[in-house]
């Protein structure tokens, strides 16, 4: 058996191992397969290890598949070409097509979901969880930034628990003329039990149930596609909490809500979702915290 053959076997049944291969280039290179090699037959044996380490392929082999279900164009309920029982609608007009564009939606939502600024911890209630020396300071930076982009705010809207509270109204202090707004629904709590679980943090099943529809019922309020009725663009920013805008941003993309914790949000984050007037959501920002210095990074 000539040497080349040897090599090629040995490679074969390394079944792609690095070290086997190497190991075998190495022999090759030195003559133990029968000759010595040149100066160009080293290029060429190293070529071969190439070669050898790396499976065979085509573009068919490596093309992901989809997983999962499709993307649902009426994940909001507020198609406009269908009722809510998913019935066609009928023309009340001669011209269908003129009833049809009026009733489409033409605009686009902008929603910026903030974390809450960092607060303290040890407060035996809400009203005493407010907001550190450095959790006033993150609010007057993420203020500060939303203010910077320049865009034309509709409505700011926060949770009712006090850290959420107290992050929008130093936030709002930068925003002259926005309508500020407080909400119930947004309050913190425990969504949907995580998958994969964690040990750390185990709320029980009635916690899961009556949060988990609270926080739904938010998701269902503030992320939808623009009623028809809306002729521009609008921005609005929703001051809330980490497992809340973790859920919304699931929810929103069609991904496992389930997988809401395997996301991390920095305390002042900003978290930019856009909704077509189609119905399709984009992620613009997930946690974006790259206005703050270093050393003003938090995640409690």
């Amino acid at each position: 058996m000539s040497y080349r053959k040897s090599f090629k076997l040995i490679c074969a049944f390394a079944g792609g191992s690095a070290a086997v291969v190497f190991a075998a280039a190495a022999a090759d290179l030195r003559g133990y397969f029968g000759e010595r090699k040149s100066e160009t037959g080293v290029r060429l044996s190293r070529l071969s290890v190439l070669e050898a380490a790396q499976p065979a392929w085509t573009a068919a082999s490596i093309t992901p598949l989809p997983t999962g279900h499709a993307w649902d164009a009426n994940w909001d309920k507020r198609d406009p070409s269908t009722l809510s029982n998913g019935k066609k609608k009928e023309s009340t007009t001669e011209d269908p097509s003129s009833e049809q564009d009026n009733g489409k939606p033409k605009a686009t939502r902008n929603i910026l979901l903030i974390r809450h600024s960092q607060y303290n911890l040890s407060g035996s209630s809400d009203k005493e969880r407010i907001l550190t020396p450095l959790g006033r300071e993150q609010a007057e930076l993420t203020g500060h930034r939303l203010s910077a982009l320049g865009l034309k705010y509709d409505v700011l809207i926060h949770s009712s628990m006090a850290r959420a509270t107290e992050t929008a109204h130093i936030i709002s202090k930068h925003l002259p003329g926005v309508e500020l707004l407080s909400c119930d629904l947004l309050r913190e709590g425990a969504p949907i039990e995580p998958v994969p679980p964690v040990t750390h943090w185990k709320p029980d099943a009635v916690q899961y149930h009556e949060d988990g529809a609270r926080i739904e019922a938010a998701f269902r309020r503030y992320i939808h596609r623009a009623e028809p009725k809306q002729k521009e663009d609008s921005y609005e920013i929703i001051v809330c909490h980490a497992n809340v805008i973790r859920y919304f941003v699931c929810r929103a993309l069609q991904f496992p809500p389930e997988g809401w914790l395997r996301m991390g949000l920095n305390n002042g984050s900003i978290t930019w979702l856009t909704i077509r007037p189609s119905g399709r959501v984009a992620l613009r920002t997930l946690g974006d915290a790259g206005f703050m210095p270093p050393d003003k990074l938090t995640r409690t």
